[in-house]
């Protein structure tokens, strides 16, 4: 009776779910370049098959980005770890997230950061992201509906901010809420070619690099994409 009760609860799916978790951070991350314990860590806690739709679940821990609607995908695990370790969370920093899409980025941040401040353009994505955020305990988030090219500053500075969609450059307001040493990483470019790069604010200066090529959805408001030149937009 014990050995079914045993069985049974190992089968279940938060187990399945969670060797599949397991899975992906040892073959994903762990075989790349995501040395960060505290990402690795984050990345085999946060449930990523419960920030993608029920019907793509079976494929929440595979090594790719899914569509969530509304035109925005989650990206694949990988770059999410990727640009989560970019920031360089210690744990004490406030940060800006401009994109909330799914929320699962968001979820991550909030697991190694002091307090996230989001920013999503499209509602129905905020307020769903909102929910799992919520159902999740997650209480040092903070999800706002508007122009993430623009964002907060009535909250700034922030000792980190991500950008999860692709900018013509780097949007003045977001270096502007940068606090001197912090860290952005943002994907920089156009439909046809994208680089994820890394800026971290030395006083007056800028450190730029040059991480990797990428491929996002665009950037939308007053600092984002031109419409004419994406076609999905």
């Amino acid at each position: 009776m014990a050995e079914a009760a045993v069985r049974s609860r190992d089968d279940s799916p938060d187990r399945l779910y969670e060797l599949e978790r397991l899975r992906m951070v040892r073959e994903q991350l762990n075989g790349r370049d995501i040395v960060d314990p505290r990402v690795l860590a984050a990345m085999r806690e946060v449930p990523r098959h419960l920030f993608v739709p029920d019907d793509l679940r079976h494929l929440a821990y595979r090594d790719g980005p899914l569509p969530i609607g509304h035109d925005q995908t989650i990206s694949q695990p990988y770059i999410v770890a990727l640009m989560t370790q970019l920031l360089q969370l210690v744990g004490t920093e406030t940060v800006l997230e401009v994109g909330t899409g799914s929320g699962y980025q968001t979820a991550v941040l909030a697991w190694l950061a002091r307090r996230v401040f989001s920013l999503e353009v499209k509602a129905e994505l905020a307020q769903q992201a909102s929910e799992r955020l919520s159902e999740l305990g997650r209480d040092n988030v903070e999800i706002h509906v508007g122009d993430g090219s623009q964002g907060l500053p009535d909250q700034a500075p922030f000792e980190a901010v991500i950008v999860t969609a692709a900018a013509p450059s780097a949007p003045p307001p977001l270096t502007a809420q940068l606090a001197p040493g912090g860290r952005m990483v943002i994907p920089i470019g156009g439909r046809d070619s994208q680089y994820l790069e890394r800026w971290i604010r030395r006083g007056d200066a800028w450190h730029i690099e040059r991480v990797s090529p990428v491929m996002f959805v665009p950037l939308v408001g007053r600092y984002g994409q031109d419409k004419e030149t994406w076609w999905w937009m």
